[in-house]
Parts: C-alpha cells; structure tokens; sequence
C-alpha cells in the first residue's frame, strides 16, 4: 500500500469511528444494545472480561499480582472494557483512533488515576511513552480494519512494549468467505489460521493457542519471545 492510500485509509478510519461515537457511541462499541444505561453498558464490558480474562489468569499473569501488572488495551472505544479491566489490574493504558470515543472513555475513567485513555493514529502505538507492559488485550477491533498491514503493524508495535513472555491476546476476523473492501471500516479482512500464524513469527511472537478459526472472533494467543 502507498504512503497515500495508508494515510487515506487511516483517516476513513477515524473520521467514521468520530461520526459512529457522535451518533451512537456505546451501540457501535456494542450492538446489543441501542439504548445502553450506564449500569448496563459497563457490566457488559465486566462480562467481557469475566469470560476472556478471569478464566485466563494463568496465561496473562504468568505468577504476578495482577493488581502489580501494567496492560494496554487496543481499541478501547467508549471504556466498556477497559473500566473493568482497571478492576482488575494496577495500572491501565488504552488507545483509541477516535478522539470522540477516546472522550468517552476519558469520561469513564474520571474516577480511576491508574487508568489512562489516549487517541492513537490508527497504526501504531508511538502515543504511548514507555514499554514494560505485563499483558496486552483486544477484542471486536480488529474485526473492523480492512488492512493487513495495519493489523500486523498493531502486533509489531504491541511485541515492542510487552515484556518478554508476556501474552498478547486478541481476535481477528476469521471468516473468509467475507469480501471486505479498502475503504470499508466496519468489516474488515479475515485472516486464516496460517496467516495469523506468519503473522505472529514475523512479529515476534509465538503463536501457542488459537480458538474460533473461520468465526468472527477468531481469538489468538501470541507470547512474545
């Protein structure tokens, strides 16, 4: 890809996720709802974390305190997750390309110093100052870039901040029978699960599990080595 059509894609890519938190914010972080409370909205972000996180404490913590951890989150929308990961864990650092849903996020964050919320590119992770993260975690983000590319250099940038051995877990699209489009930022490319495979050695990870291959959440377990 260009340089042009990348700084295209990745200014689609905030300028439509800007207009979705304008319009509706917490229905576009997750579409169960359209009408989501506050109570509502964030037990929702605690189910997540209760079933992808809790059940896994033994990969994430690797025998450390998990309130002694520092973790990031990618593409944290509107704080669902990440006030419910900021229960769990010491300190919290999250990123968004959206200024209007990193708002949002600041907002459910007012009450809680050790979690920090900041707008990144779309790409990359040079937002944040400083590596010497414990775990990483996505989930229903990446399902929404329609690049490769982008998506690897996301797993680049996360193996440079992680510790050593540290797990970064995150779902990819995994249904490729779906078209997907350059400029489409709601659906985005899938990946097999030989791809996510190269993917992982080219970045430096080792890729131990894998679960949900040919589903949309297509979940990747990724140690960095």
């Amino acid at each position: 890809m260009s340089g042009s059509s990348l700084d295209h894609q990745l200014e689609k890519m905030r300028r439509d996720w800007d207009e979705r938190a304008r319009e509706n914010a917490r229905f576009y972080v997750n579409t169960e709802k359209t009408d989501w409370n506050d109570d509502e909205f964030f037990a929702s972000g605690r189910r997540t974390v209760a079933e992808e996180v809790l059940t896994d404490m033994i990969n994430i913590c690797q025998g450390k305190d998990p309130k002694q951890m520092k973790i990031l989150e990618i593409g944290c929308g509107a704080g669902r997750v990440t006030r419910a990961l900021a229960d769990v864990f010491g300190e919290v650092h999250a990123v968004d390309v959206s200024g209007e849903m990193i708002v949002r996020a600041t907002a459910a964050l007012h009450d809680l110093p050790h979690a920090h919320a900041y707008q990144n590119n779309g790409m990359d992770l040079t937002v944040i100052a400083e590596g010497g993260f414990d775990f990483a975690f996505s989930t229903i983000v990446f399902q929404h870039i329609p690049s490769r590319a982008v998506i690897e250099n996301y797993v680049r940038e996360v193996n440079r901040l992680l510790k050593p051995g540290a797990l970064f877990k995150f779902q990819v699209q995994g249904d490729a029978t779906i078209e997907t489009e350059p400029d489409d930022t709601w659906l985005g490319v899938a990946f097999s699960e030989q791809q996510a495979r190269e993917m992982a050695e080219r970045c430096g990870f080792e890729p131990r599990y894998m679960h949900g291959a040919g589903g949309q959440y297509f979940w990747l377990w990724f140690f960095k080595r």
